[in-house]
């Protein structure tokens, strides 16, 4: 699914709100969401999962390409964890 896809989906099931409004109200959410890992703080929407950043070190990497080394900054990228109802929504549960 992608944004625009979700805005739709919400707009269909919440007539009573202008389409705009909810395209406001999820860009609102993710825009937060991102600010907020951007400070380095954690997201936890229950039931569903949690977003956080986690650090990996600078190390030696390889370019698959030429097999020559190559040094690969730390950096920060995003994780995301599952919550409980969500993991046994999918299998199953």
């Amino acid at each position: 699914m992608i944004r625009s896809e979700l805005i739709q989906k919400i707009a269909e099931e919440n007539p009573h709100l202008f389409q705009r409004d909810v395209e406001r109200i999820v860009n609102t959410i993710f825009e937060e969401v991102t600010e907020a890992l951007a400070r380095g703080d954690r997201v936890e929407l229950r039931g569903f999962g949690a977003f956080s950043v986690k650090k990996r070190d600078a190390r030696t990497g390889r370019n698959p390409r030429t097999g020559e080394s190559v040094e690969v900054e730390e950096k920060h990228v995003p994780f995301f964890k599952t919550g409980k109802l969500l993991r046994d929504r999918l299998n199953g549960g």
